[in-house]
């Protein structure tokens, strides 16, 4: 049930307590609820103050943003916070847990702000392609200054209680067990002192100064432009905080507001809000109820000790889960663990771990050169090199030595699991875990669900990829899983046009115009070009090029031509290399030059293999296919995903593209039938 409660206390401070699980989102049941609890305080005579606070693990963290989509309801953020800001009471937030977005800027319209020490603040609209539309880019900088307010609403950032406290964003910090206590204790105070009710939006001593700046404005674009790109919200910020310095405050919100429906209506802001219930909807398997079982996973061993083993590890001891870390030669293992510390140790001079907490990470680590040592693992992770005849090998011995009812999971990208599951006498025991490079920073976890793989593993593996701070995508069987095989036909398709004569460069450049962080060939310059080489039969660039020792970044160049700052340059090399390639296999020069085209080119095929694979029930949901892309991928977030993207500018268009690339390039590129029905229907992925 949404409600408030208010409770008096004998000091003549209301209580009002907003609950609303799970976080308390600011919807128009609660919204109604907080004001008629407020009407209600403000009437009691004895009422002398007021203190808004939140039952369970969160202040308001945010709006409802399920109300996007939807009519207006009453009451709105502005009737709900003009009665707070204008409340004839002093009205004191106690904040615990975050208050974000909408419940910040809540807080924002008390007259006082009391936060647990745990507590965080912040305003992380722009990653839903938003600005905070209830007055956050108008009373921040009157608090912080335009230049603090900026940096803070553009990166979405959230805020620890000892730096708003000095900011003043918050105007006393309390111990987490002591907030109700000490804001009630604060109202008083604030009663016995007169009962003053300073409003934010009253204060003009920052924005005045910043009167004096108008460059700062045009210098922060500047200055943050390569951040940016592609991204609408970060100007429409930008902007709105400028309004809130060169107008005044009722002008400023009009900006605000006017600002925000305008993002509102955008194709990006879409695509982020989409982005955002697509990564917490990933961990809904339908088939796995809250009645199936999972294993407590309190020891993990993990095989191989190189950079994904060690990546892997990692995040098991982030969470402080001991790992078991298990080489077959004793200078592997030891370069494996030197590195884990190095990395450690590398965060701890940037600040971001004490020299306690890598003391207890590495202390959570246990080499060793005896699979015997795995025998208590509730969950072994394989991460050796990718071979088939390896793989099977090392499960096998897992199979001997591994607990009964252990998890033991392969990191293979591209292998049969299946295959791999068939070489233990326990095939329900195996699953995939696929972690993406580096994998103590990537989000992303594939979690491959085999013929056999019992379902409390399944469900084991997606609430343990949560618990270690991941997001998992559970995915079938099948060669490349879901990202990687998603991705493959856009590197088969560079290289295709690369081979039809349209420059590198302008492929490259394609991409990142769309908002790639990099090119196709500029990326395998970076991954190596010997990570592919000459397998198969036909020739390749590739293949050529590593034949030449060219591997890309770390060694001689490859695609490009490198300086002392790899610095990417044209090569001569590499263009004379696609052009006997090109020749040796018949492919006459057709270059692209319209860039709409060779974005089509590119990424239409990336649209259909998704579809194909939704088609083929290896993902869950398209939504899940999106997922992986961006987090696997670095598929820009600001066009949602693939398959997002794909309904953005219409299935039909999809098809179309496709069928003009089939009649050049043939049945590869022939439209997935579910494709094609759903252009027909009108239907979206």
């Amino acid at each position: 049930m949404k409600h408030a409660a208010v409770t008096r206390s004998r000091d003549g401070v209301a209580v009002v307590t907003l609950d609303n699980p799970p976080v308390n989102a600011l919807s128009a049941a609660l919204r109604w609820a907080t004001l008629s609890e407020l009407r209600t305080a403000c009437a009691d005579d004895a009422v002398k103050a007021i203190v808004l606070i939140c039952a369970g693990r969160t202040f308001i963290a945010g709006a409802d943003i399920a109300e996007f989509d939807q009519p207006p309801q009453e009451p709105s953020f502005a009737q709900l916070f003009d009665a707070i800001e204008n409340a004839p009471k002093p009205v004191i937030a106690a904040i615990h847990g975050q208050a974000l977005g909408g419940g910040f800027e809540l807080s924002l319209v008390c007259h006082y702000r009391v936060a647990a020490q745990s507590a965080r603040v912040g305003l992380p609209e722009v990653h839903l392609g938003l600005l905070p539309g209830a007055g956050g880019t108008q009373r921040v900088p009157r608090i912080t200054g335009a230049e603090v307010a900026l940096e803070i609403i553009t990166s979405g950032r959230s805020v620890g209680s000892a730096e708003a406290f000095a900011l003043g964003l918050v105007d006393r910090v309390s111990a987490d067990s002591a907030l109700q206590d000490d804001a009630v204790d604060f109202a008083r105070q604030i009663v016995a002192e007169g009962a003053a009710r300073p409003r934010v939006r009253d204060r003009e001593d920052k924005i005045a100064k910043d009167r004096n700046r108008p460059e700062m404005f045009e210098a922060f674009r500047k200055a943050n432009a390569r951040r940016f790109k592609g991204f609408k919200a970060p100007d429409g910020i930008i902007a709105a905080v400028e309004g809130a310095v060169t107008l005044p405050f009722e002008d400023g919100m009009a900006l605000e507001t006017q600002l925000f429906e305008g993002l509102l209506a955008t194709n990006e802001s879409a695509a982020q809000r989409h982005a955002f219930f697509a990564v917490r909807g990933t961990a809904h398997i339908p088939d796995l109820g809250r009645d199936v079982p999972v294993v407590d996973v309190k020891a993990v061993g993990i095989i191989g000790a190189g950079t994904m083993g060690g990546g892997i590890a990692m995040n098991f001891l982030n969470a402080g889960i001991p790992v078991t870390m298990v080489e077959t030669a004793a200078a592997a293992l030891d370069r494996g663990v030197a590195t884990i510390r190095r990395i450690y140790e590398a965060s701890a001079r940037k600040g971001r771990l004490s020299a306690e907490q890598v003391g207890q990470r590495m202390g959570l680590l246990s080499p060793s050169l005896d699979y015997e040592e795995l025998r208590n693992a509730d969950l072994i992770v394989e991460a050796v090199f990718e071979s088939m005849a390896v793989k099977k090998q090392v499960f096998a011995q897992l199979d001997a030595v591994a607990r009964p009812g252990a998890i033991l999971a392969s990191n293979t990208s591209f292998l049969d699991l299946d295959e791999i599951a068939n070489a233990t006498s326990r095939p329900e025991s195996v699953i995939g875990l696929h972690f993406f490079s580096p994998a103590n920073v990537m989000r992303l976890v594939e979690v491959v669900r085999g013929e056999a793989t019992a379902p409390a593993f399944v469900a084991t593996a997606m609430k343990l990829a949560k618990r270690i701070g991941k997001v998992p995508v559970l995915s079938r069987v099948c060669p490349g899983f879901i990202a990687n095989r998603l991705m493959a036909p856009r590197g088969e398709q560079a290289e295709l046009l690369a081979l039809e004569g349209t420059p590198i460069a302008d492929i490259d450049a394609t991409l990142r115009d769309y908002g790639f962080a990099m090119g196709h060939f500029q990326m395998m310059d970076l991954v190596g070009l010997d990570v592919v080489g000459r397998d198969g039969t036909e020739r390749t660039i590739m293949g050529d090029l590593v034949a030449m020792e060219r591997l890309g970044q770390k060694r001689n160049g490859g695609f490009y031509d490198y300086d002392d700052q790899r610095t990417a340059h044209p090569s001569k090399i590499s263009a004379d290399v696609i052009a006997a390639v090109a020749e040796s296999r018949g492919i006459a020069p057709s270059p692209t030059s319209d860039r709409e085209a060779l974005l089509e080119a590119l990424l239409l095929p990336v649209v259909n293999e998704g579809a194909k694979i939704l088609q083929e029930q290896v993902a869950l949901r398209s939504a899940d296919i999106d997922v992986a892309a961006m987090l696997g991928y670095n598929w820009p977030v600001h066009t949602g995903g693939p398959m997002f993207w794909a309904n953005t500018i219409g299935l039909g268009r999809v098809v179309a593209g496709l069928r003009e690339l089939e009649s050049r390039h043939g049945s590869a590129f022939r439209p997935a039938a579910m494709l094609e029905q759903l252009a027909l229907d009108g239907g979206r992925l």
